[in-house]
């Protein structure tokens, strides 16, 4: 197939462009680069996909609406995989309006050009934050929503409405996947593992939240990205059996779905940061800080639908990962 996929020189994106390439579909990749976050990995990430067959980027912002509509009718692509957004609960506090601008102007944008293309289907990123203030463990895609902590997650959860808007009026097929605590080889900087590898090998305090009572349903980035191609595969169509008298949150009488996609395994942060320690094979102090604004306690993924729909069984643990990660760390920064 010939699949788009934007925020290509992202953590997420990337590994999906790879994927995706490898297995024989023709890629065409957008970013816009932006500085969120160093640059500089962004395009060693790009470097990587310079030598993969049928993958070519185009530097291109989603906010542009003429550069989006004139890609759409140039290109003509089967399916479009959505990676493109403005991360991060805490910028959002800083800087809401770059939410408003990549989450909602720019996704609009790309569901647009989905309407007047013909696109098969629009697979996109939604983030466990939509569960907000939500409390009941694990979090399942049966519960409520509409109690978002932060500017991020009420951007994410207006992706799931506005998706199946044009999924019901114009039968767009729409999948929105809620990722949990994504990591691994090529992660962002922003994130805890890049946070606490630099501070363990620099022998500095880890600056712990809510006083390490945080549990975490940590996936790693090859779990994440078979289950995210597994469902551009699969095509969503209309829920017989859905009822407005009962609404099920996750489907539509439209071909609209939502899924978790995570690991089903919360680990407690202090234990994470333990492994991560054995991982370099040096430990270090912990500051021990307040919960901070906009984050939730703790996140845990019911993943049932993901894995009777579409046969998705995430297989790295917690130690794997973290070995694999702390070996590309030391490879890539050279310490």
């Amino acid at each position: 197939m010939k699949i788009l996929v934007t925020g290509a020189a992202g953590f997420i994106g990337y590994h999906i462009s790879r994927v995706l390439c490898q297995r024989g579909d023709e890629v065409v990749g957008i970013d816009n680069l932006n500085d969120y976050y160093d640059v500089g990995l962004k395009q060693a990430r790009l470097a990587q996909l310079d030598s993969v067959p049928d993958f070519e980027f185009i530097k291109m912002d989603i906010a542009h609406r003429p550069a989006i509509e004139k890609l759409f009718a140039d290109r003509k692509f089967d399916r479009v995989v959505n990676m493109a957004a403005q991360a991060g609960v805490r910028y959002s506090l800083e800087n809401p309006n770059a939410y408003v601008d990549s989450n909602l102007v720019g996704y609009t944008n790309l569901l647009e050009g989905c309407r007047h293309h013909g696109i098969e289907h629009f697979v996109y990123a939604s983030s466990s934050s939509v569960y907000g203030a939500n409390e009941t463990m694990p979090f399942s895609t049966g519960d409520n929503v509409d109690h978002p902590v932060s500017l991020y997650a009420a951007t994410k959860k207006a992706n799931e409405l506005i998706a199946h808007s044009y999924s019901h009026l114009y039968q767009l097929p729409t999948t929105g996947l809620r990722f949990f605590t994504v990591y691994g080889p090529w992660g962002r900087p922003d994130m805890s593992p890049i946070l606490f590898a630099k501070a363990i090998l620099a022998s500095e305090p880890i600056r712990v939240f809510n006083y390490g009572k945080h549990r975490r349903d940590f996936t790693y980035i090859d779990d994440i990205v078979e289950g995210v191609v597994r469902c551009v595969d699969r095509v969503p169509e209309g829920n017989p059996d859905w009822s407005g008298k009962h609404p099920d949150p996750a489907s539509s009488r439209a071909p609209w779905k939502i899924f978790n996609i995570g690991n089903n395994e919360p680990v407690e942060l202090l234990h994470y940061i333990d492994l991560m320690e054995k991982a370099f094979g040096k430990t270090t102090t912990k500051e021990m800080l307040p919960l901070q604004p906009g984050d939730v306690e703790n996140t845990y993924a019911d993943i049932g639908p993901l894995q009777s729909e579409i046969g998705y069984s995430p297989r790295v643990s917690i130690e794997q990962g973290l070995q694999r990660f702390a070996k590309w760390y030391k490879d890539y920064y050279r310490v």
